[in-house]
């Protein structure tokens, strides 16, 4: 489209219609305040359409202090947001405008729908009744600011003089949902800085080769990251091997802790048998070579693991599939024990943003109010959701990250 030059007068324009940007809409219009919400795709949330895998965790049932502790960066940042909006309210503004949830595992809030597309439909409905004027298939060019304010958004339409610019438009994570960075680009126009980007919550590709486990998934192991022999990161839970590598809920909150850091500094190490010690292992051990004393090594491990990690295993520990029991010796058997409970892998890079769940990085919190998301630089101009350098672990933290943070601005605007 080319920009017609048409003028329209608003007090608060939000670029961005994806959650961060509905609750500011909303916000904003329910303030009392003239509102247009633009949106550069075909329709609304579409990120929100795949959250979940297409169940959408909305938000997680638990207090404002269990929320921010599972913010991984920004948590003192999100505080007073967090206590302003925190679960509670988000749970019920969407059941106040026609969304029943239930709780699962984990405090893990979904619509009783099961289906994303309502949370969508709820915040769009909430908006249309505040009066939020929504314009879809417009693309913002730029945000024109002027003596350190903001003075109009000028889209390929027409330009939008107004007092005040909410930016929503998400990180890098699914650009195919129309997340490509155009919030960055507006605050790098405006004076702001921004913390470099990296894929978060997402798996990690291996220098090892560990096809011969693909598709392997295990529960109840220990997975452990060490920087120069200091850990930075221990839990126990599922895992799942891939072609490249290693993913899984394990894998997924790992790289949410060292998304940071470079891969060549760190060493993982898988535990699979966690609840016994090396002592009580090795017994198991010993046992299962003097039952099973004339059968192949690659059947015996497999009383203690899956086909593809006994593979693994017998690899890391330089013992040959088909070798006997009998055969084995005790430093074989010391280093199948060490495998079994510390089998060694070097990361090589964290898979790519069109894989992972959520952007960290974005926007400079330094430059940004806490309490009203409205830029230190330019006046009129606020910032929230997955564009400012806020990002959480998996069970709907990073929703309600965007609910918090969107309300704050859109009230505040």
């Amino acid at each position: 489209m080319e920009f017609t030059g048409e003028v329209n007068k608003k007090n608060v324009v939000v670029v961005g219609g994806g959650a961060s940007g509905l609750m500011a809409a909303y916000a904003a219009a329910a303030a009392g305040k003239s509102v247009v919400l633009l949106e550069k795709n075909e329709k609304l949330g579409k990120k929100i359409y795949i959250t979940g895998k297409g169940r959408c965790n909305v938000t997680n049932d638990c207090t404002p202090e269990e929320f921010l502790a599972h913010v991984v960066n920004g948590n003192k940042f999100l505080i007073r947001s967090a206590y302003r909006f925190p679960p509670s309210e988000t749970m019920k503004f969407f059941e106040s405008h026609g969304l029943p949830l239930k709780v699962e595992r984990g405090n893990r809030v979904f619509p009783v729908s099961d289906h994303a597309s309502d949370v969508t439909k709820s915040l769009e409905r909430a908006c249309r009744d505040s009066g939020v004027e929504i314009r879809l298939n417009e693309v913002v060019c730029e945000i024109v600011n002027e003596n350190g304010a903001v003075r109009s958004v000028r889209t390929t339409a027409r330009t939008y003089d107004c007092d005040a610019v909410i930016v929503a438009t998400g990180g890098l994570t699914y650009p195919s949902t129309g997340s490509t960075g155009d919030g960055y680009a507006f605050a790098r126009h405006a004076g702001h800085t921004c913390v470099p980007c990296v894929p978060s919550l997402v798996g990690i590709e291996l220098i090892e080769d560990v096809a011969v486990a693909q598709g392997v998934s295990l529960k109840n192991v220990t997975l452990t990251a060490k920087r120069a022999e200091k850990g930075v990161y221990r839990e126990q839970g599922e895992l799942l091997f891939t072609h490249y590598g290693i993913s899984g809920p394990l894998v997924l909150t790992l790289s949410a802790m060292i998304n940071r850091i470079p891969m060549r500094e760190l060493e993982f190490a898988i535990n699979f048998k966690p609840a016994l010690d090396e002592e009580t292992l090795d017994q198991r051990l010993l046992k299962d070579f003097s039952l099973r004393k004339n059968e192949q090594m690659k059947n015996v491990m497999r009383g203690l693991l899956p086909a593809g990690a006994v593979q693994l295993v017998l690899n890391a520990s330089r013992v040959s599939g088909i070798k006997q029991a009998n055969a084995v010796t005790k430093e074989e058997r010391r280093r199948l024990l060490l495998a079994l409970k510390a089998l060694p892998l070097r990361p090589k890079q964290l898979r790519g943003f069109q894989e992972a769940v959520i952007t960290s990085g974005g926007i400079s919190l330094k430059e940004v109010d806490p309490s009203t998301m409205e830029s230190k630089i330019v006046k009129g101009l606020f910032f929230c959701g997955e564009v400012l350098d806020c990002d959480a672990l998996t069970g709907g933290f990073n929703l309600q990250i965007a609910f918090c943070t969107g309300y704050a601005a859109g009230a505040s605007a």
